[in-house]
């Protein structure tokens, strides 16, 4: 790569995988008993994986893994038997537990790596207790479902010294790759501005939190289910997939798809955190003018809007999220019946001399007017993942903390996931009174209502300096029995 490649980022987390030898080879571990050709490879030379959610994306999370001939998956664990089925058929010589607290202290001699996909609510612990432990651990996206959690997780990586990765898969994609390739040629000039969506939430939003008492299934055990998250009846409004509308315990559709959609904006341009951040969401009515309350659940639609002062001191770029079915306006530069991204998304860079969008994931990326990519040729100069984003995972926990890089490690993914979640603050704290407004209403309902605020972002103290309200929605309080840190 060239200089100017090389040194996107002054940081050096947030460079992608390096051009050496290793990287473009795909870095491989070879077990010595293969290298002395036999072609055996010793239970002592396998990464021993343990799964905590092991079920929906948990399975396949696993499955992938277990791809590698370097893998045994040792342990598996998942508080909804139903949904554990697949992955113990698949593993039948792994332990089984209900409680991740349980499995890590029974089987933490056996464990070198743990892979966690539960509900966001119960990313952070049980990942910290894994690292705390030594093990290298993966984890889904989004990392965390506070902010605090992100800071943490990021600081526990270093402190105890194990391989890390987040799972957004298109971090290790060829798009991200080529997109940035394509930015580095100077083609669209500085980006100021960035526009992303998504087609979530898929799954229902802007719901009132449930009353009913719903019988517990059978095979859920639902104490070890809410985790962290304050007791409450169970309803089956929230599971199994339902639970992403809900505050208490998903991040709305914002942290379920900004970790792929906007992977590309946080990779490739020069920023960090945002300094400020303001939203607007879809108002939802019961009757004529009668105000439907849903503070516990994400509204149908939002935008929100970020402002990221530029690493290398030139100015700000605008970042603009929108949900819900919401898009951005068409460029002038796309045809009227040419795709704006795709099915599940997209993002849209404007610069100073032209426009580059891309599909979910960073995928296609291509300049606009479309006709450009027929003329443009851009060269390959960044190393590609050809074993993919779970298996450079692998290579990397067999080579040990410091000898191979992952694409969304947490000293990456930490900081990146903190700045999706400031987004999710602010849609939170929208409904919050303000306490220095007097006699606020809805028209004149009697609805506490401040409308759309503009939030300063201290990120050094992890603070909103201007809304005191907001700042509940940094760090959460949890259930006895669980802990960060």
């Amino acid at each position: 790569m060239s200089n100017k490649k090389t040194n996107l980022k002054k940081n050096s987390r947030r460079k992608f995988i390096k051009n050496t030898g290793m990287a473009a080879a795909g870095f491989m571990i070879v077990p010595r008993h293969v290298l002395g050709g036999t072609g055996f490879i010793a239970p002592s030379d396998k990464l021993n994986i343990a799964g905590i959610g092991v079920g929906g994306k948990g399975q396949s999370d696993i499955a992938s893994f277990a791809e590698s001939p370097n893998v045994n998956i040792v342990s598996l664990c998942d508080v909804d038997d139903r949904q554990a089925i697949a992955s113990r058929e698949a593993f039948p010589k792994a332990s089984y537990f209900s409680d991740f607290r349980e499995m890590l202290e029974k089987e933490g001699n056996n464990i070198d790596a743990v892979s966690v996909s539960t509900p966001d609510h119960n990313h952070a612990v049980a990942a910290y207790q894994a690292m705390a432990m030594g093990k290298h651990v993966y984890v889904q996206k989004p990392l965390t479902h506070d902010i605090w959690e992100a800071r943490m997780l990021t600081e526990a990586a270093k402190k105890y010294k194990v391989v890390t990765q987040m799972g957004n898969q298109g971090g290790s994609g060829d798009g991200v790759r080529k997109m940035k390739e394509i930015y580095d040629t100077g083609i669209i000039g500085d980006v100021h501005t960035v526009k992303c969506w998504t087609n979530r939430a898929i799954w229902p939003q802007a719901l009132q939190t449930p009353t009913k008492k719903d019988r517990i299934p059978k095979g859920l055990n639902w104490d070890l289910w809410l985790g962290t998250a304050a007791a409450r009846d169970y309803n089956n409004a929230y599971l199994p997939f339902d639970w992403r509308g809900w505050s208490d315990f998903g991040t709305g559709a914002l942290g379920d798809m900004a970790c792929h959609i906007m992977d590309p904006v946080y990779r490739i341009l020069p920023i960090l955190y945002p300094d400020t951040v303001e939203c607007s969401v879809s108002d939802s009515f019961s009757g004529n003018f009668e105000y439907k309350d849903y503070p516990k659940s994400f509204p149908n639609s939002s935008k929100i809007h970020l402002s990221y002062p530029r690493t290398d001191g030139k100015g700000k770029i605008k970042v603009t999220w929108m949900d819900g079915g919401l898009l951005p306006e068409r460029p002038e530069e796309l045809g009227d019946d040419e795709a704006l991204g795709n099915w599940d998304g997209g993002v849209l860079f404007i610069g100073t001399k032209g426009k580059l969008m891309a599909d979910c994931y960073g995928a296609n990326p291509r300049l606009l007017p479309l006709s450009l990519n027929e003329q443009f040729e851009v060269e390959e100069t960044i190393a590609r993942i050809p074993e993919g984003h779970y298996l450079q995972w692998v290579n990397a926990c067999m080579a040990g903390y410091g000898n191979a890089e992952t694409s969304s490690s947490f000293d990456y993914a930490g900081p990146f996931t903190e700045s999706i979640l400031i987004g999710n603050l602010a849609l939170k704290s929208y409904f919050e009174v303000d306490p220095t407004v007097e006699n606020q209403s809805f028209w004149g309902g009697g609805k506490q209502y401040y409308g759309r605020k503009r939030l300063q972002w201290d990120a050094a103290n992890m603070k909103i300096t201007n809304f005191e309200p907001a700042n509940k929605y940094v760090k959460r309080t949890y259930r006895d029995g669980y802990s960060v840190g």
